[in-house]
């Protein structure tokens, strides 16, 4: 009989099976990855209702973690690596050989993006072969153009599967957002990438980090673990004038970088901007989805700043991202919450958005821990 493998399948918006799907055959350019765990992306909630209406059924996942079960001869050459090395995957797959690609920003290449047919681990309808195209399974094909990056030893898998979410953090915080030493970062949202930015923000030396977040209790709780990683005060912007705290905490010269990783509208945009002082930097990370009222150009020229949009990470953010998980810097490691059966991915991916699972920030699934 053909070899099967056990994976949680999301076949309409917010509605997940549990399928046993047919394993690939290895050809001299693919191989197979023996999942260990996959981390649970804020995306992941987006993904779930949007993508597959989109697409169509889709085994979602990508911040996997795992070891190289088997592989074809070319592919291992490609990615410098044996069966048997404990990896962690990045969620593009690129095509190889285009401006982006040999200039290192693969993340921009037209084929990883999901929106226009492209391949991405975690966003491609199992229509397309060979369909374990996720880490939310046990068994996850790998591409011969997949990006890897080595686990260092010791390192629990739950741990190695932050890489991406710290990687966001120290791409926008520090690579992009060019945090520095003395500097007032203003953190917009405590999620995982928030919360990731908090991280590398101490760790590039600012002096003064200030994280916002709503009443909520979810929130209560993310900008409390801040607090615990580092940031130096905490705003409810329900209860508090975010302006004017921020304007009392700087003595009146505001941030040097503002990180808008809020999801929940285009509002954050317009404060994002009206945070940063004169010279100052803005990041834009969180998606809004609709178009931002009262733009106000006229003040990013007349307060002369650099407004940038970010989308994901480099390789080099992810390498970075490992070396300090592996050290468990500013106690990133309390990112790492819950730990999930295959079973109950439905559940796990509902936790992004506080259903169900008190105090989750980063959660991971274990699609061999069921009984």
């Amino acid at each position: 009989m053909a070899r099967t493998a056990r994976a949680a399948v999301a076949v309409a918006p917010g509605v997940t099976e549990i399928r046993d799907l047919p394993v690939p055959e290895v050809t001299p350019t693919t191989g197979l990855l023996r999942v260990e765990v996959t981390g649970v992306c804020g995306s992941d909630w987006g993904y779930y209702h949007d993508l597959v209406r989109a697409r169509g059924p889709v085994v979602l996942g990508h911040e996997t973690v795992g070891t190289i079960e088997r592989a074809g001869r070319e592919a291992l050459a490609r990615w410098g690596l044996r069966e048997g090395d404990r990896v962690a995957l990045e969620e593009y797959v690129p095509c190889g050989h285009c401006e982006f690609c040999r200039t290192g920003d693969f993340r921009l290449c037209e084929a990883t993006d999901w929106r226009t047919g492209g391949l991405r681990y975690g966003a491609t309808a199992l229509s397309v072969e060979p369909g374990l195209w996720g880490g939310f399974a046990q068994v996850q094909h790998l591409a011969f153009s997949t990006v890897f990056h080595r686990v260092p030893d010791g390192m629990a898998g739950a741990h190695a599967a932050l890489a991406l979410p710290v990687a966001n953090g120290i791409e926008w915080t520090y690579l992009h957002g060019r945090a520095g030493p003395g500097e007032c970062v203003v953190i917009q949202g405590p999620g995982q990438q928030g919360l990731s930015c908090v991280v590398a923000a101490k760790e590039a030396g600012a002096s003064l980090v200030i994280v916002t977040g709503l009443g909520t209790p979810t929130d209560r709780r993310r900008l409390a673990l801040a607090r615990d990683l580092g940031a130096d005060h905490v705003i409810d912007i329900e209860s508090e004038d975010l302006l004017e705290r921020v304007s009392d905490l700087t003595g009146g010269h505001m941030a040097d970088l503002v990180i808008d990783c809020a999801s929940g509208g285009p509002a954050s945009v317009v404060s994002a901007i009206r945070l940063a002082r004169k010279k100052g930097r803005v990041i834009l990370g969180g998606q809004k989805r609709k178009p931002i009222p009262d733009f106000e150009s006229d003040r990013i020229i007349a307060r002369f700043l650099t407004v940038k949009g970010m989308r994901g990470h480099s390789y080099e953010s992810v390498e970075l991202a490992l070396g300090l998980i592996a050290k468990d810097r500013h106690g990133v490691t309390r990112l790492s919450t819950h730990r999930f059966p295959l079973s109950q991915t439905d559940r796990a991916i509902r936790a992004l958005a506080g259903e169900g699972a008190e105090g989750a920030v980063h959660s991971t699934v274990d699609p061999w821990s069921d009984p």
